[in-house]
């Protein structure tokens, strides 16, 4: 693999997974960082609810917060508003995940399909507790079966296997075009180091928003029907 930064740290070295691991902790490590700077520039009392004025990560979190929220409640609807601090956490790490590749001499964790398949399975996991938490088990399993009774037994199997290849399917999506959006940059940084590879770094940061923005649309989907009521 061509080099990256985070081989400087020991033990990391030219390993393809250790090198994912290692952009996976240093991102969250500054996410948590830039969390904790946000959550102190809030203020107490009726600052915290007082818009932002200029440019500053305080206003940055606003922007997504609302961002995610209007998305939230077209999708699930105004119920789904206490699921949004986990959709803008989501949305926040797969972003600025994806950015980190935009760096030269960096790689994206999220081109690796270790990592993104644990996206995908912490979203499964997730979507089915919620629905049984709100549902309850059998009613949530009511779910797989279909309107129609006689087929409940097919629809049944389909669904389940529906559900079991979409953390998968979610990890396979992200991965892949991470990937290649990065193989193309690092092929054209490779040939004209300078000016040529300038479009691709834009495409690239557009790329890193599309990704983020159909995961956490696809998780917000999944939630919709989990946590759906029967009537």
């Amino acid at each position: 693999m061509s080099f990256n930064w985070t081989q400087l740290i020991p033990q990391v070295g030219h390993d393809h997974d250790k090198v994912a691991v290692a952009t996976f902790a240093a991102t969250s490590l500054a996410l948590v960082f830039v969390g904790l700077i946000a959550r102190a520039s809030l203020g107490k009392g009726e600052a915290a609810i007082v818009p932002s004025g200029k440019f500053s990560i305080k206003g940055l979190f606003e922007l997504v917060t609302e961002f995610i929220t209007n998305l939230s409640d077209q999708v699930i609807g105004h119920h789904g508003r206490h699921y949004v601090p986990m959709f803008i956490a989501v949305f926040s790490f797969i972003f600025i995940n994806n950015l980190v590749g935009v760096i030269p001499g960096m790689s994206p964790a999220t081109e690796n399909i270790n990592t993104t398949f644990a996206m995908g399975l912490f979203m499964f996991i997730t979507y089915n507790i919620l629905g049984i938490k709100e549902n309850g088990l059998i009613n949530h399993l009511k779910h797989f079966m279909g309107p129609v009774a006689m087929l409940a037994p097919l629809m049944f199997v389909i669904e389940l296997i529906s559900h079991m290849v979409r953390p998968l399917s979610l990890g396979l999506r992200l991965a892949n075009v991470m990937m290649g959006d990065h193989a193309v940059v690092a092929v054209f940084l490779d040939l004209v180091p300078i000016g040529v590879p300038l479009p691709f770094y834009v495409l690239g940061m557009f790329v890193s928003f599309v990704q983020a923005f159909v995961f956490t649309l696809l998780s917000m989907v999944y939630v919709a029907f989990a946590t759906a009521h029967d009537h």
